[in-house]
């Protein structure tokens, strides 16, 4: 029996960003046959696609800081504002820095 091993990047995402990913793929990467299987705009697809990034990119993210990629994946969600987000992780920075003094 063979043990499958997703990458950490791809084992942190949801089904359906899986399933984008993989019709993605698919589609040879493009962007208009997308939106056709989707049935919306290109920019909706290319929003949705960035975000996709942005998810994979924190998963580096936490392995260096726990606290500040799960604040971005929060953002990222949509679960919290952008610019609380910014505030959160600056004073964070400015807290953590103060006691490594």
């Amino acid at each position: 029996m063979a043990i499958e091993l997703l990458p950490e990047w791809m084992a942190g995402l949801e089904e359906e960003d899986v399933v984008f990913i993989k019709k993605f793929i698919l589609a040879s990467g493009s962007l208009k046959e997308m939106a056709g299987q989707y049935g919306v705009t290109y920019p909706t697809v290319r929003l949705r696609l960035d975000r996709l990034i942005q998810k994979i990119k924190l998963t580096e993210d936490a392995a260096a800081d726990p606290y500040i990629a799960t604040i971005k994946r929060l953002a990222v969600n949509e679960k919290l504002d952008l610019d609380t987000a910014k505030v959160l992780i600056a004073e964070y920075k400015r807290t953590k820095k103060r006691e490594d003094l």
